[in-house]
């Protein structure tokens, strides 16, 4: 029998209170407390959906094939009488129109492991027609024994099943695919089309759901030769999406009475679980992934095509969590920072006590020292680069400010003036010679929406915010930036905006409309931290290219809190949390542990 001395190479220690830094797995005895604790690592308890970057071309009745971050859509039908052709690359964050398919069609077929290898089989009207793809093209290769819609595929472009669909009439047909040819092999249990499935090749899948002609809630399981009726859904439809294993398996969307399902379903390789529905209900979608990781792109909801992607996350993943570390000297708020610093080299500049002051304070990892201070005593402005090329710029100075300045790492230097004035404005920058700064106001009734950009020579304005505000936040670099949050009439802002070098698009909001908020990130990653939306919070929401996900707060809910990286592995500084200033220093983590207490009665 196994001993925990034997396992861990020590005895239980006892402790009068709980150790700093114990092991993962390891036990001790709190004597204060009469009880043996340990720690394990925190993740989720289920899985979750957030939505993804949008396809280029709505559409519902597609095919699909790859991964989270390697994904393939094709074909589909984009309006009354229009098949389409178009494919579309997925890169984890973005989708990219690529080579057509040589053939128009919807009701087809797909599969594949990756966005460079994938087939694209059968079709409406009752194609027998075969696709390859290789990554740049796609080649018409040898044709089904049997032409069908509505049929389900799972495997790899060498290493395929189809099974199912409309020959007419509902077919429970299967081919398999060993690259070159399809082979006519057992039949499924029971007929159906328009369903799903999810597999890693030609000898190992499931299926599920589907029209019988009625709405099915059937899975079977293949193991190479023959089908095997298992565990149904928990409920039956049919225009479903799935991904995954014979093991571990994902069944979501579809219709059932009354209408679109948002269901998923997690199969465990027995039966299927209900778990975290999809933000939209959807059919006619399709599908590339993993039960750990994958996504739903496409279909039909509310009645219309739509280009929604919805990327989905398994349980057992990391949860992160802030951790307070060592604070700041001076207690304040409305301070620059590097936007471009990192979690050992991050510079803190300015703000307000009960006045605008001009310390400066440079962190290193696991100390704030003070340093030179500013030229001129700000708050509220913006700040770009790192500790040995930074800048800040604008902010309130008693008024409105146009100055900044350049810090080398030791002194500060005054450089040429922005164009508009303004305080409570937004910046981000690689360094002191390659910064943005926009939003903000002039006054205390109105906003900015201006955006100028600085060369390490001068100021020019570029294209503006499309929505003006003033106390919002923003990372980034002069060429990929995010701009989040703020206020502007009538209230405080959810709104996202994106530049890509040249013009602000609006994308997805924050899940929480707020101002005086501050961020870390470089894109395609962003967090978002603190603010107020009326009352002073520390929501934390991560941006993941596409849209915002709520994850765990700040342990001190504060505003005009200062950001100091690059990363989203970054710091929050100092603040305002009522009835004042802040010291407090926090770093936000990727991963976090749970203390468990176990009875000793």
């Amino acid at each position: 029998m196994a001993t925990y001395l034997g396992t861990h190479g020590s005895k239980i220690q006892n402790y009068t209170t709980d150790p700093d830094n114990p092991n993962t797995g390891e036990v001790w005895y709190n004597d204060t407390s009469n009880a043996l604790k340990f720690q394990y690592p925190n993740t989720t308890t289920s899985g979750s959906w957030r939505t993804g970057s949008n396809l280029n071309t709505a559409r519902n009745d597609l095919g699909g094939a790859g991964t989270y971050t390697a994904a393939l859509a094709f074909g589909g039908y984009d309006g009354p009488g229009s098949q389409v052709a178009v494919t579309e690359s997925y890169n984890g964050t973005a989708w990219t129109e690529v080579n057509d398919l040589g053939t128009a069609r919807n009701l087809l077929s797909g599969t594949g492991a990756t966005n460079t290898a994938a087939i694209a089989v059968g079709g409406n009207p009752y194609r027998a027609i075969n696709e390859l793809w290789n990554g740049t093209n796609w080649t018409e290769v040898n044709n089904l024994n049997t032409g069908k819609q509505g049929a389900t595929a799972f495997g790899t472009s060498t290493s395929a099943i189809n099974a199912g669909g409309a020959t007419p009439p509902v077919s429970a047909v299967t081919e398999k695919w060993n690259g070159t040819n399809w082979t006519n092999v057992n039949a499924m249990n029971t007929a159906r089309t328009e369903l799903g499935s999810a597999g890693v090749d030609s000898d190992s899948g499931i299926v599920f759901g589907g029209n019988e002609p009625s709405a099915s809630a059937k899975t079977e399981s293949w193991n190479g030769t023959n089908w095997t009726e298992t565990g149904d859904l928990n409920t039956a439809r049919n225009v479903l999406a799935g991904f995954g294993t014979q093991t571990a398996a994902i069944a979501s969307g579809g219709e059932y009475p009354p209408g679109y399902a948002a269901l998923t379903e997690l199969w465990n390789g027995t039966s299927w679980a209900e778990t975290t529905d999809m933000a939209t209900a959807k059919s006619k979608l399709s599908a590339a992934g993993n039960s750990t990781n994958g996504l739903v792109f496409g279909g039909e909801a509310g009645g219309s095509r739509t280009n929604q992607t919805e990327e989905w996350t398994g349980a057992g993943q990391p949860v992160g969590a802030w951790a307070t570390v060592n604070g700041v000297n001076t207690a304040r708020q409305g301070s620059m920072g590097s936007s471009s610093g990192t979690l050992t080299a991050s510079f803190l500049a300015g703000g307000y006590t009960t006045t605008n002051v001009a310390n400066t304070e440079t962190w290193n990892g696991t100390n704030w020292t003070e340093v030179n201070d500013i030229n001129t005593a700000r708050s509220t402005g913006g700040g770009a680069g790192t500790t040995t090329s930074g800048l800040i710029f604008s902010g309130d100075g008693g008024s409105p400010s146009t100055s900044s300045e350049s810090f080398n790492g030791t002194n500060w230097t005054a450089t040429p003036s922005m164009n508009t004035a303004r305080r409570n404005s937004a910046g981000c920058g690689a360094s002191n010679t390659s910064a943005l700064a926009f939003g903000g106001n002039p006054n205390p009734s109105s906003q900015n929406n201006e955006t100028e950009l600085y060369n390490g020579s001068s100021w020019t304005e570029v294209n503006n915010l499309n929505t003006a505000r003033t106390a919002l936040s923003g990372i980034g670099i002069v060429t990929a930036a995010l701009a989040f949050g703020g206020e502007a009439p009538p209230g405080k802002q959810a709104t996202t905006e994106s530049w890509n070098g040249t013009n602000w698009t609006e994308v997805n909001d924050l899940n929480t409309a707020r101002s005086s908020i501050a961020g870390n990130g470089l894109l395609p990653t962003a967090q978002a931290y603190g603010g107020t939306t009326g009352s002073v919070v520390g929501n934390t929401e991560e941006w993941n290219g596409a849209s915002w996900a709520e994850v765990a707060d700040l342990n001190v809910a504060r505003q005009n809190c200062t950001k100091a990286s690059a990363s989203t592995l970054g710091l929050a500084v100092s603040g305002n949390s009522p009835p004042g200033n802040l010291t407090a220093v926090e770093q936000w983590s990727g991963t976090s542990i749970v203390t468990k207490t176990v009875s000793t009665d």
